[in-house]
């Protein structure tokens, strides 16, 4: 997270190919050891100026984790509405936006089942979706509940937001498995790369390269979900469940 000439903490101040070059609406970070659920680090600082965060990541660790620097579109900079969000063994986090979520927040928050709602805790779009997702089957079904929760809220966008509808680039994890989601309503999802390191006998999962001219990263398609387990990688399409718009 700190060592890499580009690593997350570099880009929380420089980022190359995200929206805002600065992030620095709060970070996060949630990983997985002996415990099925995951442990969650957050706070409002930028990732740069935190000298826990180095240290904890000097120290943790982990077979996965999941690590986020926050640029907010328009929610409070909070501890709830900072990333990854996670609920059970579940952990969840995304880059990207849709499209006039504040004009129908209230539409999206009735989207959660009431059994679930009690979790939630912030205000962002990211948090409802994967709230939604939640109650769609995450549990028996990851891709397809992600997909129904993206589809419902790029069909609220359209009736009631505005553009761009949707974007999303976001990062699903069970602890055993990763799931990478690259999308958008229009042609501009935001970017997302893997790479095998043989050195560390794993997969990163990164919206920009590591280490500046490193070769070996590979660029996620649009419409895509890459899953990673252990050393293995499957890609497959991915689109909103459903009609969207209907």
């Amino acid at each position: 997270m700190s060592g890499p000439n580009h690593s997350l903490i570099v880009q929380s101040r420089a980022a190359d190919e995200c929206k805002t070059s600065i992030n620095a609406d709060g970070f996060g970070l949630a990983w997985y050891t002996s415990r099925p659920e995951p442990g969650l680090y957050r706070d409002v600082f930028p990732a740069w100026s935190d000298p826990n965060l180095r240290s904890l990541a000097e120290q943790v660790k982990a077979h996965a984790f999941l690590a986020h620097v926050r640029a907010s579109t328009g929610t409070a900079i909070s501890r709830n509405n900072c990333h990854p969000f996670t609920h059970g063994r579940f952990s969840f986090m995304h880059n990207g936006q849709i499209g006039g979520f504040e004009s129908f927040r209230k539409s999206a928050d009735m989207m959660i089942p009431e059994a679930l709602y009690a979790h939630r805790k912030g205000a962002t779009d990211s948090e409802a979706l994967f709230l939604i997702a939640l109650g769609e089957g995450l549990e028996s079904d990851r891709i397809g509940a992600i997909s129904k929760a993206v589809g419902q809220l790029e069909a609220l966008a359209r009736v009631k937001g505005s553009t761009p509808h949707m974007r999303f680039a976001a990062a699903l994890s069970d602890g055993e498995r990763l799931y990478a989601f690259r999308y958008a309503s229009d042609d501009k999802a935001p970017t997302l790369y893997h790479r095998w390191s043989a050195s560390h006998q794993g997969w990163a999962v990164v919206s920009e390269p590591l280490v500046e001219g490193e070769e070996g990263w590979q660029a996620q398609a649009a419409g895509t979900v890459a899953v990673f387990h252990k050393g293995r990688k499957e890609v497959l399409p991915f689109a909103p469940f459903g009609e969207v718009g209907s």
